[in-house]
């Protein structure tokens, strides 16, 4: 019986060791582990611990310091119940929200702001037929992620100083847009127009699914804008009055209807 108790009193004492461990774990201990769940980011500067810490530099994938990353993990996390709240803030970047859930795909992001100079994004991929340039800045009050795709959201966007970086037209000037997006059951809706007073016009909807895109708009350039006018004629028929009317479908569903046709 003593060798047990003894054995018994061990096991607890280990036990104990190793709860107060985790709860007071170092964050620059458990940096390994952080991460591998960046996708190439680095933390640089780190203190305090795993459950309130902080990193004076978040470095991306390219080495280029987006600022400084402050989190607050419950210890809940310990049985699986993941709350993060994370900021992250430098000149370029601006991001701060809450988490929760057990994985990121599967995440719920509530009280969500951020911005980015998307000059961040260097020569990434081409949108519209060019590389975007401004400031983004999204607020979303809600969003719940399913694999990793909005399954419901309800978000701002704005898109200033918005302009597209082309190869045959050169840097062309968008003005301010902005952005109201839902969505419900994975389908995204959105209503997409400009402020009134930059040199593009555009009213438009928009639908995206994992399935299918669409998006229909009544666009012009607002003034002498002969580029923009190209630009807008490779996405619809341009009238008379130089309105330019898109209605656009992509995607999987749209690829089966036209094998359907």
């Amino acid at each position: 019986m003593k060798v047990w108790r003894i054995a018994l009193m061990g096991l607890v004492a280990l036990l104990l060791a190793v709860f107060v461990l985790l709860w007071f774990l170092p964050a620059r201990w458990a940096m390994p582990w952080l991460e591998s769940r960046l996708n190439g980011a680095q933390l640089q500067d780190v203190s305090g611990l795993l459950w309130d810490g902080k990193a004076g530099k978040l470095l991306s994938a390219k080495g280029e310091n987006l600022g400084e990353l402050q989190w607050q993990l419950s210890r809940a996390a310990l049985l699986g119940d993941n709350r993060l709240h994370v900021e992250l803030h430098g000149s370029r970047v601006d991001f701060a929200g809450n988490m929760t859930g057990k994985q990121a795909a599967e995440a719920t992001w509530t009280d969500v702001q951020m911005r980015v100079d998307l000059d961040v994004l260097g020569a990434g991929p081409m949108v519209l037929g060019g590389w975007p340039r401004g400031t983004l800045r999204a607020t979303a009050a809600h969003l719940q992620l399913r694999g990793g795709w909005p399954g419901s959201l309800d978000a701002h966007v704005q898109w200033q100083a918005a302009a597209l970086r082309t190869v045959a037209l050169g840097e062309l000037p968008l003005g301010d847009l902005r952005a109201e997006l839902q969505a419900v059951n994975g389908v995204i809706e959105g209503h997409v127009q400009d402020d009134g007073n930059g040199p593009l016009r555009v009213d438009g909807r928009l639908q995206l699914s994992p399935l299918a895109r669409r998006f229909t708009a009544v666009t012009a350039p607002r003034g002498q804008h002969p580029e923009l006018q190209r630009w807008l004629a490779a996405f619809g028929t341009t009238d008379t009055d130089g309105v330019t009317h898109i209605n656009y479908s992509g995607g999987l569903a749209a690829a089966l209807r036209g094998e359907k046709r």
